[in-house]
């Protein structure tokens, strides 16, 4: 522990952000730097409890205090030895992550939790400046070679755990570039792509090699091929079926779910283009409440929409934490994101009836629960952000999750192995295609899990790799 009464000397405090005028001209993340100084008093703010919540928050179970302790020494090398120990890529979850262990700092029950996440964002950003190790390296070849099909998340983490043990990894994805929804679903004010090209960079260089344009399945190459050809196969697809609103007028043109309008934004903005599906000069209406809204939110803003409603079917959740949701668990509290900052009305308790239009659709018919009132609201574009039903496991031809009954999710045992289906070698799974939809935190663990229970099977004895969690249901 750096300093004994930090806690008690020191305010939270996070990076200042860049004023909303400036920022809504550009695509660049919407923080401004933050001096050292201010970040080693963050970390000095780490109670390095007896029983560090924190960690077990984390589904990674990342050393927090050790970290904090090591930022408030400005001892940066020794920070990230730490962190990168237990998370693969710091440099997103700092960026993305909702913060878990945030939610279960000691410090939190009475005051405000340590900015764990800005922390973790800061050294990982030290280790790229300064040269420090962001990746393990394999000492020795094993001539296993394992195929991972997905290049979110949870299949680079997999990928780059096999092969920091000496295993051949081949990452297949269908899109035209890496990355998973961290490419195309992810607004650039939020990761910028450059941060992914770095990370991908670094697995490439430790020999991990990826094909682009490769579907798998029913109309592209044939699982059974990937199994002839590895001894191995992960199945990282994740959870890209939307979740739809079946009221009258759906299929009215401007009707859409988020993630087509999001990668279209995502694809223009790299490309230097205007985006076909642009919102400038439309009056734009959100249904969905959660992080995905918020991301259209700020890309509408960015295109220059003439006006923007964020719509929740949900109450508007309160402030503090309710008595129904203690500490440590992670509570649904109201949250106001950078977009949320930048403009736009918010309305909950908000449920949809329908959609109006000639062909496109012109208006919504809402129905305000609060007031027990039926409204309309001018929309020329509607983005759906209502999350995602499961993964597309008709062209795969698997198993269906038997523990879920509201998501089609991939059925693992305790190995990651999806049981029954025959070829030359064992289909793993992981991520949402298991879990459904969920945190990249979550993503990133059980890949490192997997690949824990994929090494086991090719060395045929328990594996050096951590497996910081279980398959998702089998805890239960």
């Amino acid at each position: 522990m750096g300093k004994i009464t930090g806690f008690m000397e020191f305010e939270r405090k996070g990076p200042a952000y860049r004023p909303v005028p400036v920022r809504l001209r550009d695509w660049r993340e919407v923080y401004e730097p933050q001096d050292d100084a201010s970040i080693a008093e963050q970390g000095a703010r780490c109670m390095d409890c007896g029983i560090p919540f924190c960690m077990q928050g984390c589904p990674l179970g990342n050393r927090i205090p050790a970290f904090n302790d090591n930022v408030y020494r400005s001892r940066w090398a020794q920070a990230a030895e730490q962190l990168f120990s237990t998370n693969n890529f710091p440099e997103f979850t700092g960026r993305l992550c909702p913060a878990p262990c945030e939610s279960a700092c000691v410090l939190g029950i009475a005051s405000d939790p340590v900015t764990i996440e800005r922390i973790e964002y800061e050294v990982a950003e030290h280790a790229f400046t300064h040269g420090f190790d962001v990746a393990s390296s394999a000492a020795r070849e094993t001539g296993k070679n394992v195929a991972v099909v997905g290049s979110g998340p949870a299949g680079l983490a997999a990928a780059a755990q096999l092969r920091s043990v000496g295993h051949s990894v081949t990452v297949y994805e269908r899109s035209d570039a890496l990355g998973g929804l961290l490419r195309y679903g992810i607004p650039e004010f939020k990761l910028e792509k450059s941060v992914l090209d770095r990370r991908l960079k670094v697995m490439r260089a430790s020999g991990i090699k990826f094909h682009t344009n490769v579907t798998v399945g029913s109309g592209g190459s044939p699982l059974a091929d990937l199994q002839r050809n590895h001894d191995a196969v992960l199945l990282a697809i994740g959870s890209t079926i939307p979740r739809l609103i079946p009221v009258p007028g759906a299929d009215l043109e401007g009707v859409m779910p988020a993630m087509t309008y999001l990668e279209a934004a995502n694809r223009a903005v790299l490309d230097g283009e205007p985006s076909p599906l642009s919102a400038e000069g439309l009056h734009v209406v959100i249904l969905g409440g959660g992080d995905t809204g918020a991301d259209c939110l700020g890309t509408a803003h960015r295109q220059g929409a003439a006006s923007v409603v964020q719509i929740e079917i949900m109450d508007r959740p309160p402030d503090d934490r309710p008595n129904d949701q203690p500490w440590p668990t992670m509570a649904r509290l109201f949250k106001t994101t950078s977009a949320h900052q930048e403009g736009g009305e918010r309305r909950f308790s908000t449920e949809t009836l329908e959609f109006i239009g000639d062909g496109k659709v012109q208006e919504l018919v809402l129905a305000d629960h609060a007031t027990s009132e039926t409204i309309r609201a001018a929309a020329d574009l509607v983005l759906i952000a209502a999350g995602f039903v499961g993964p597309e496991l008709e062209r795969l031809g698997l198993n269906v999750d038997p523990f879920t009954t509201t998501r089609a999710t991939l059925s693992v045992g305790s190995d990651w192995r999806i049981a029954a289906v025959p070829g030359a070698s064992p289909v793993f799974a992981c991520g949402d295609a298991v879990r459904g939809q969920s945190l990249i935190v979550w993503a990133i663990a059980e890949g490192r899990s997997a690949a824990n229970a994929i090494d086991t099977f090719l060395g045929g004895e328990a594996s050096v790799l951590p497996a910081p969690v279980e398959p998702y249901g089998l805890s239960w």
